[in-house]
This record gives structure tokens, C-alpha cells and sequence, in this order.
């Protein structure tokens, strides 16, 4: 339970204002069709959280419990710093037609602007440190939609009101906080 937790907290904070809650954003304004945005979005979080949790789990069979340890560490402190980076939508082709539909792009959009993406690279830390693949997975998929979804109903109030640089400066400090925990534990 913990890692399902720890996975969907630092996922939610990790998001907001994230390049793919952005996207939710854009593709929210631009198709005006909520649900087949938010089942888009579900499913390209899957799949991308699936592959990058099993790439988390090999990785605590591929290393050493000392070197996965500092590798983990590093890792989440190197994490704290991007978190107080922000991101923005990279410039794309706004005005194409979606020719399969409004489903299909923003799965396919949305998993490639997850690709390498902080909770992508979070989802991989957090399989690696909890070793528990299925609970982590679901944690941050149920993180990105509690980051995206409402961002597809409400978007541009909800994104008025929250204060995205605190939120950035208290994931950051989480996980920084998770790294020396990894490093001196």
C-alpha cells in the first residue's frame, strides 16, 4: 500500500504543470470531448507507466542492493532538481485535423510527450525503490489522472488557481527527501 501511495502523492505533485498536463489542456480546448480525451490519456498512462515499471523492477535484479541504493539516491535528488524546472508545451502542428479520431491522438500524443518525462523517469525510480511493479504502476497512473483529468473538464480555471511553483517546490523537497532517505537508510 505504501508504494501505491507514495507512486500516486509523487506523481499528482510531479504533474502539475508538466508538459503532458498542458497537453490535457491543449487537446481539452482544441476537441471539446472530455471523455474520450480522459480514456485516452488512461490508456497511454498505462501502457507507458507499465513499460517504464517493469524497467524499474530489472533494474533492483540488474544492480546490487549498495549500488542500486546510490544509483536510487542520486537518482531522486537528481529528480528534486528537475522538478524545479519547468516545462513547456513544445510547439507542434495545432491545427492538423485528428485524422483517427479524438481518442487515437491524444493516446498517441500523450505517450510520446510522456517519453522521458519526470513521471516517467519517477515511475521507473519508484519500481526500482518499492520493488512492488503492479502497485507502483497503478499509483502513478492514478497520479497522472488526478493531475489530468480535471485539467480536461475545468482546464484553464483550475490552472489559474493553484499555485504551480509550490506545488513544484514541495515535490522537489519530497524527493529530495526520498534520496537521502534511499542514500543513508
Amino acid at each position: 500500500m505504501e508504494a501505491f501511495l507514495v507512486s500516486t502523492g509523487l506523481v499528482a505533485l510531479a504533474e502539475m504543470g508538466d508538459k503532458t498536463q498542458l497537453l490535457s489542456l491543449v487537446l481539452a480546448a482544441r476537441f471539446r470531448k472530455p471523455w474520450p480525451i480522459a480514456w485516452g490519456i488512461l490508456v497511454a498512462t498505462l501502457f507507458n507507466h507499465a513499460l517504464a515499471g517493469a524497467l524499474g523492477s530489472w533494474v533492483t535484479t540488474a544492480l546490487g542492493p549498495d549500488v542500486l541504493r546510490w544509483v536510487l539516491g542520486a537518482s531522486f535528488i537528481a529528480m528534486a532538481i528537475w522538478m524545479l524546472i519547468p516545462d513547456k508545451l513544445d510547439e507542434g502542428d495545432g491545427d492538423a485535423a485528428p485524422r483517427a479520431g479524438v481518442f487515437i491522438t491524444t493516446l498517441v500524443a500523450f505517450f510520446l510527450a510522456e517519453m522521458g518525462d519526470k513521471t516517467q523517469v519517477a515511475t521507473v525510480m519508484l519500481a526500482a525503490q518499492f520493488n512492488a511493479w503492479a502497485a507502483v504502476v497503478a499509483g502513478t497512473t492514478l497520479g497522472m489522472m488526478l493531475a489530468n483529468v480535471p485539467v480536461v473538464w475545468f482546464g484553464d480555471r483550475i490552472t489559474r488557481k493553484v499555485p504551480i511553483r509550490a506545488v513544484h517546490v514541495v515535490g522537489a523537497l519530497i524527493f529530495l527527501v526520498l534520496g537521502l532517505v534511499a542514500i543513508l537508510a
